[in-house]
């Protein structure tokens, strides 16, 4: 088999590193003492809070200097220990194209041995198995790979989300996580080295 079969596709924001604790406390920072206190992903929804988050997301040096998440990293450690081809698959802001060459900084300081893809549509990229936390990226990309596993690093918002081919990672089961990805990769050693799935067409 060759490696480049055996990819591992790692999210970032609220995988590994900690997008969501940032966030909620630069937007406490700028919240005026009338306004109530902001509820977990409120800014999705509110176009007013929207606003201020570009302004944050556009901050110099704000995506660079994310702090991790040891959920995600425990994931990643034991992909480094299978032998997975690692690639960390991140979604670019559009408002904020800064972000896009500051999450390849991130990752060149923190995961000096992955490859890095910043992408619109995180769908569409090929691996054996994807570690991310929100479902609808999660998803979008099982549509293409019926037969692909996510590890999904357990995060309020997630708490709900259920799928056959889905397993969440709280800390406390740490030993399926590496029974799922030994069994992903032995099924790959038994595929001949050809058997890869095309991209789906644009």
């Amino acid at each position: 088999m060759k490696r480049s079969e055996l990819v591992a596709l790692v999210d970032m924001d609220g995988t590994l590193c900690d997008y969501e604790g940032a966030m909620a406390r630069d937007l406490e920072k700028i919240r005026n003492p009338q306004e109530p206190p902001l509820k977990m992903r409120e800014h999705h929804s509110v176009p007013w809070l929207r606003e201020r988050v570009e302004l944050i997301r556009r901050q110099p040096g704000w995506w660079a200097g994310l702090e991790r998440l040891k959920l995600g990293f425990d994931v990643l450690e034991e992909l480094r220990a299978l032998e997975f081809e690692l690639h960390i698959l991140t979604k670019g802001p559009a408002q904020a194209t800064s972000a896009w060459t500051e999450k390849l900084q991130w990752c060149q300081r923190h995961v000096p041995d992955a490859r890095v893809t910043v992408t619109m549509d995180k769908g569409l990229v090929y691996g054996k198995v994807l570690v991310d936390d929100w479902p609808e990226y999660i998803e979008r990309w099982l549509t293409w790979r019926p037969r692909g596993l996510v590890i999904m690093p357990a995060q309020p918002w997630n708490e709900d989300f259920q799928h056959p081919n889905v397993l969440r990672y709280d800390g406390r089961n740490l030993d399926v996580v590496k029974t799922s990805l030994r069994a992903v990769k032995e099924r790959a050693l038994a595929l001949p080295p050809d058997d890869v799935p095309p991209l789906p067409e644009s």
